[in-house]
């Protein structure tokens, strides 16, 4: 009775070793593939707007009634970012919170203001109120979309506080809506041409 406990105490033990074994290695898979994934950045599908070109400058008029000029370079050394949203885009709505949330963080230095192409302005007004950004300028402007080529939703577009074209593209998540930060800030188009960069190895320099 006695061996047969001590027999099945070495076979637990065993088996808790080999299973923590298994685990640590596991572990180690996940860490290799985490960094062989790179972090998806916004996808610009812009072949009329350039990232580094002036900033489309439309004079738009906001759902408040105040007259706003898109792209100017009279933005007191801030930057502005765009985001164009439909209130039948259910990605758009779900997407809301993250950008104010992110419009929140950067506000020292960016502001946003919110872009459809239409409708009646009541629904408008809810959707900004339900989703607790009255203080952002929110415009309905046909012209505005197509000066800045928007094709899809939800789509930003980040202007520099020179009036250019900083970053843009397709934004479905929190961390599209960040790359395009990043990629202004590395100078960059977007994430993914930072990280291409940065994976190209110096040649060799000849003897």
């Amino acid at each position: 009775m006695f061996e047969a406990l001590i027999v099945s105490q070495v076979l637990l033990w065993g088996a808790v070793i080999i299973i923590g074994t298994l685990c640590l290695a596991l572990a180690r898979q996940v860490g290799v593939l985490h960094e062989r994934i790179a972090p998806a950045g916004a996808l610009s599908m812009n072949e009329t707007l350039k990232v580094g070109s002036k900033a489309p400058m439309v004079p738009v008029q906001t759902i408040d009634g105040d007259s706003i000029k898109i792209g100017s370079t009279e933005t007191n050394g801030r930057s502005t970012l765009l985001f164009f949203l439909s209130p039948d885009c259910p990605i758009c709505k779900n997407l809301m919170p993250a950008l104010r949330s992110a419009l929140a963080r950067e506000s020292d230095w960016v502001d946003g203001i919110l872009a459809s192409d239409g409708g009646l302005e009541s629904i408008h007004q809810d959707i900004r109120k339900s989703q607790k950004m009255d203080d952002t300028p929110y415009v309905l402007s046909e012209a505005l979309g197509r000066a800045y080529s928007v094709a899809k939703l939800p789509y930003a577009v980040l202007i520099d506080e020179n009036g250019l074209v900083a970053s843009m593209g397709m934004v479905n998540t929190r961390e599209h809506i960040e790359s395009l930060f990043e990629a202004k800030e590395h100078g960059v188009a977007s994430i993914q041409e930072y990280l291409n960069r940065g994976s190209r190895k110096p040649q060799d320099k000849k003897a």
